[in-house]
């Protein structure tokens, strides 16, 4: 009988220590909700983008935004093999048409947002005294970079201005390609090439390279960059608020700051 009563006190001190404790432990406070939006964007538009995510964000405290930049090509095969992703940014039609064809984006999104022109540039302190992409078949002209035209845009422009000029067999066996359209900046800068095949915008970003040509009217097909959401986006609603915002008029004035042309809509 005692030990029966000392069994019963046990169990009562116990169940009061746990009412006292709140009835076992307190929930811990939920997380404050965010979401991270992936945006694989071609490359030559990072400076842009950058000061973008400032505002945007400044804006959508909830939203993070994580970039993948790279070459388009590039940034194509890791979409096509599964890398995530909720929105694609390419520096050409045909990459993101090749995605469209496969059925891996969600065709209503896609919009054209800016545009861009591609030009030869030099070395600040070069006296080859080149002036024309006709120049580079000049025996002074040793090298040029190129963007790998099977992964770059920039590439597959410039070789379309070289065959718009009849050079192209010429020259061809000149070109130093390069991985990405920062490379061949570095690569002028440093003297390793003669001259090199970019977009204006990512010319404009060095002090040491200057522009001797813009490529002829008509030379290539419209540079222009084109944005979607991807169909398996995690966020599709919020992938498709900043795809819109990208093509509104705060980020154009953005866009345009760095020497982009706005595609009127």
């Amino acid at each position: 009988m005692r030990k029966y009563r000392l069994a019963s006190w046990l169990a009562v001190v116990c169940l009061i220590a746990v009412l006292a404790a709140g009835c076992g432990t307190k929930p811990e406070p939920a997380a404050a909700s965010g979401i991270e939006l992936n945006v694989s964007a071609a490359l030559g538009l990072k400076e842009a983008l950058l000061d973008i995510q400032k505002e945007y964000e400044g804006k959508n405290p909830n939203i993070t935004l994580v970039y993948n930049l790279a070459a388009a090509g590039v940034l194509q095969a890791q979409i096509e093999r599964g890398v995530p992703a909720d929105i694609f940014i390419s520096a050409a039609r045909k990459q993101m048409d090749d995605l469209q064809k496969k059925g891996r984006i969600a065709d209503a999104t896609r919009r054209d947002l800016v545009g861009n022109k591609l030009v030869l540039v030099i070395h600040k302190d070069s006296d080859l005294g080149l002036t024309s992409f006709r120049d580079l078949t000049d025996e002074k002209v040793v090298r040029y970079g190129l963007g790998t035209p099977e992964t770059m845009p920039a590439g597959q422009y410039g070789i379309e201005v070289l065959k718009y000029l009849g050079i192209w067999d010429k020259v061809k066996g000149k070109a130093v390609l390069a991985k990405d359209i920062r490379q061949i900046i570095a690569y002028v800068e440093t003297k390793n090439v003669d001259a090199g095949i970019v977009f204006s915008t990512v010319a404009a970003l060095s002090d040491k390279v200057r522009v001797v040509a813009a490529a002829p009217p008509g030379s290539h097909r419209p540079i222009v960059f084109p944005g979607a959401v991807l169909k398996d986006a995690k966020h599709p609603r919020e992938a498709e608020a900043f795809l819109n915002y990208l093509s509104g008029p705060e980020a154009a004035r953005i866009f345009q700051k760095y020497g982009f042309s706005v595609i009127s809509r």
